[in-house]
């Protein structure tokens, strides 16, 4: 359904961080947003955890929309933000600034600033119950996917001014010096209490990763269900092929590749084959959890606003 509040106002929550060379975008948004009659209040974050504060702490009978200019990880916050309140949560729209912007390919956003005021004021809602990952300590909703493996490790070794500086080129230097320091780690992966192994595994309930690269076709952000996507085969060279397959967009026809649904996910390592780094757990994007860790689907939900 078109969504169509009563107060026609407004919180933008603004990372400058990753908005530093894509203002202009910000910018342009607010100004069709005002064009139209709406209050735009813009809250930059300061340090992480302000997009998660500002997000579960706004005034409800102020706005009627919460946006978010940012990147994945700080979407991340605000939906963790959101669904800490659920019920009385506004609706989410976004700006999308970041690097691979994966919710904005699943909700196919545009990257006009027309396009993304549009569905800002007149979007249609998607209700969307996040994934729900928990290690030993308190649990962490995502968007869009968990991590275990590869990925993992990848994302890890990429730090923010790295990422700042080369974008999405970080993330492959950073694929290929993990592939030569690749140790053929085996995890056990239960999914709704069926055991799988495999050399990685990224758990989501969207299509989408790393941009506009669709790993799970069957995937739907709108259902409360999980897609395990299993990466079966071992060795450095192995993972380069799947990356390689993620990039053409014939990885769901990849052998030794497979994507199992379920509910409840448990991730832990089988044999670590004398590795003896932490594992890492990524949660859109950033290095959030270690092994081993356990992902249902929220009982909270997120509105979402996409394109009507």
């Amino acid at each position: 359904m078109t969504f169509a509040p009563v107060m026609h106002s407004v919180l933008l929550i603004l990372n400058p961080t990753a908005g530093r060379r894509r203002r202009g975008l910000v910018d342009a948004v607010v100004r069709c947003v005002r064009d139209a009659g709406w209050t735009v209040d813009v809250v930059e974050t300061r340090a992480a955890g302000d997009a998660r504060h500002l997000a579960e702490t706004c005034d409800a009978t102020r706005y009627g929309v919460v946006a978010v200019a940012g990147g994945d990880g700080t979407i991340n916050e605000v939906v963790n933000g959101l669904a800490a309140r659920a019920a009385t949560a506004p609706p989410l729209a976004l700006v999308p600034l970041g690097t691979a912007n994966v919710l904005a390919h699943e909700l196919g956003l545009g990257s006009g600033a027309a396009s993304l005021a549009e569905a800002m004021m007149a979007g249609r809602e998607v209700l969307m119950h996040p994934g729900q990952a928990s290690d030993a300590g308190a649990p962490r909703c995502f968007s869009l996917m968990a991590g275990a493996g590869f990925d993992a490790k990848v994302v890890a070794g990429v730090t923010a001014p790295l990422k700042r500086r080369w974008g999405k080129g970080a993330y492959v230097w950073r694929s290929l010096v993990e592939a030569r320091r690749y140790r053929p780690v085996r995890y056990a992966v239960a999914i709704d209490g069926e055991r799988y192994e495999a050399a990685s595994v990224i758990v989501t309930h969207a299509r989408h990763y790393a941009g506009p690269y669709v790993v799970a076709p069957a995937a739907s952000l709108g259902e409360p269900l999980l897609h395990v996507c299993l990466f079966e085969r071992w060795g450095w060279m192995q993972a380069l092929r799947f990356g390689a397959a993620l990039v053409r967009g014939v990885l769901p026809r990849t052998s030794g590749y497979r994507v199992v649904s379920g509910h409840e996910v448990r991730i832990s390592v089988l044999n670590d084959a004398g590795e003896s780094r932490r594992q890492p757990v990524q949660i859109d994007g950033d290095d959030a959890l270690s092994l081993p860790v356990t992902i249902r689907v929220s009982a909270d939900a997120v509105r979402l606003l996409r394109p009507a």
